[in-house]
């Protein structure tokens, strides 16, 4: 059912690009036609404008509803899931493991030739939770 109501809203959208792309433009100096050849017929000045206008109307009313039937199908057919909670590499149901964190203990060990004391990493959030409310850092 989706796989048809999505041919066919690219076929309606492919033909409102071309509808707007044949009507005359406001200016006449990009329009084809309305300049020459006399002769009434079916397509004169008027009638062709009166009738791409209403083709335009009809095609984008038929593109309002493909895209809301679109996106109700598509809501339709989705599972709920959590946004809050999920990270990049874990799935909707998963969760992390429980490991406990001791402060003073790396996370990782140091790289070899490395300045960093051994129970620390060296990083941002390290020096900023070494540092005592009220005690300059010296530099």
């Amino acid at each position: 059912m989706a796989t048809v109501l999505l041919v066919l809203h690219l076929m309606i959208a492919a033909g409102l690009v071309g509808v707007v792309l044949l009507q005359k433009s406001e200016g006449g100096a990009l329009g084809i036609g309305g300049g020459g050849g006399g002769g009434g017929g079916f397509l004169t000045g008027r009638g062709t404008a009166n009738l791409l206008t209403r083709a335009t109307a009809g095609l984008a009313a038929a593109f309002f509803v493909t895209s809301l039937m679109l996106t109700i199908l598509a809501q339709s057919n989705a599972t709920p899931r959590p946004i809050v909670g999920t990270g990049a590499g874990e799935t909707p149901g998963q969760t992390a493991p429980a490991t406990p964190v001791v402060p003073g203990t790396p996370s990782a060990p140091p790289a070899s030739g490395d300045n960093t004391p051994a129970g620390t990493r060296g990083g941002i959030l390290d020096k900023l939770q070494g540092a005592q409310p009220g005690v300059p850092q010296s530099k």
